[in-house]
């Protein structure tokens, strides 16, 4: 029964990482080989929040489309774990957003810590990108390729939102979970995580992979720690919603896109 339990878990694993930042990872190799086999990573470009129709209209409701669907493998996520806390198979009681926590049982605490990740996270990477740059092994990043109309800033920012749920909520929070059902130990399920984050960011370059798994090692310790993404999500939307917005404000006035 045990043995069944874990082959069971093993492929819903599996199917998740299928549906969401596993494809995300595989598509990701094969972008850092197309580029790497057209010319130097330096003069590659990765554009984040492309514009997808030249119609106003349509590029809003692809956009939103976008942003829906890709949630779609986090509420699945929430009701696998629901039908394991249902099932009673490990004791634990509670929701599966408490089990994560991913709630608002304490706000303040968790904007606070939120707010030290971000420092943490994104002053350092500033300097991990320009070294990236220097040596020539991360491609130039556009954060935003949106055209300026009266919803691209709401739409950035619901577009950050949206990859902070995604990743921390199931690069972190599920598989932490997940890997320690498999019986695996702390190390090795932090390192697997950490490094799955980094390889789906790979079609940015190697320096991009590199940052993304040294967060990826921090974030998932500290959920260790504190048993809750909702301070990393928060973290993580901050990090984006200052590169999205931002870049689409001031990029062009300080030579940027």
């Amino acid at each position: 029964m045990f043995l069944a339990s874990r082959r069971r878990l093993r492929a819903e694993v599996l199917i998740v990482l299928g549906l969401s930042l596993g494809q995300s990872a595989v598509y990701s190799v094969v972008q850092l080989l197309d580029k790497l086999s057209r010319a130097p990573l330096s003069e590659a470009t990765s554009t984040l929040n492309r514009s997808q129709s030249t119609r106003e209209y349509f590029d809003l409701t692809y956009q939103l489309l976008d942003i829906f669907f890709a949630l779609v493998p986090v509420a699945l996520v929430f009701y696998f774990l629901s039908l394991h806390i249902h099932a009673n198979r490990d004791g634990e009681g509670g929701s599966a957003f408490t089990r994560l926590g991913f709630n608002l049982a304490r706000p303040g605490k968790d904007l606070l810590q939120g707010l030290g990740l971000a420092a943490l996270i994104g002053i350092p990477s500033l300097g991990l990108y320009a070294a990236g740059r220097a040596l020539g092994i991360t491609t130039a990043i556009v954060p935003s390729g949106l055209d300026a109309y009266w919803w691209t800033v709401p739409v950035l920012i619901l577009s950050a939102i949206r990859h902070a749920i995604v990743e921390e909520v199931i690069v972190v929070g599920y598989l932490m979970d997940r890997f320690g059902k498999f019986g695996w130990s702390t190390p090795i399920a932090i390192l697997v995580s950490a490094v799955l984050r980094g390889s789906y960011h790979l079609y940015q370059g190697f320096g991009p992979f590199v940052g993304n798994v040294v967060m990826g090692l921090v974030f998932a310790w500290l959920y260790t720690k504190t048993k809750r993404v909702m301070p990393l999500v928060i973290a993580h939307a901050l990090l984006d919603i200052v590169a999205f917005v931002g870049f689409s404000l001031f990029g062009k006035a300080v030579g940027l896109g």
